[in-house]
């Protein structure tokens, strides 16, 4: 049992190293996830100053943070897609510009949520 333990914690371990490191290379070249970063620090300030019912501000936070999920998977379409090849070609188009909408429809949802938590 305590071996078990152990690999498991060796498993969390590296996956939270793995994802640091993503998060890392992502930040240093994608000027969007800045971005939204920023935005999702103004957003959660404000959050916090609104009055606003913790389920709100969970739904707030929640969708800054997906915001920040769909930006981190549109980079990684975008680099996958760059890797298989530099030619342009409708199919790295399309996997392109829906990692883009992903990203959009996420934003939206974040922004529809802020507007009703306000408005109502």
């Amino acid at each position: 049992m305590l071996k078990f333990a152990r690999a498991e914690m060796g498993r969390i371990r590296n996956t939270f190293v793995w994802s640091f490191e993503g998060w890392i290379a992502a930040w240093a070249d994608q000027k969007s996830l800045r971005q939204w970063t920023l935005v999702n620090a103004l957003s959660i300030a404000l959050a916090l100053y609104v009055d606003l019912t913790a389920a709100e501000r969970a739904l707030i936070v929640a969708l800054g943070l997906l915001i920040l999920a769909a930006e981190l998977a549109n980079t990684a379409i975008e680099e996958t897609v760059n890797y298989i090849s530099t030619d342009r070609h409708p199919l790295a188009k399309k996997a392109k510009d829906c990692g883009s909408a992903l990203v959009a429809v996420t934003a939206l949802a974040g922004g529809i949520a802020w507007v009703i938590v306000l408005i109502g």
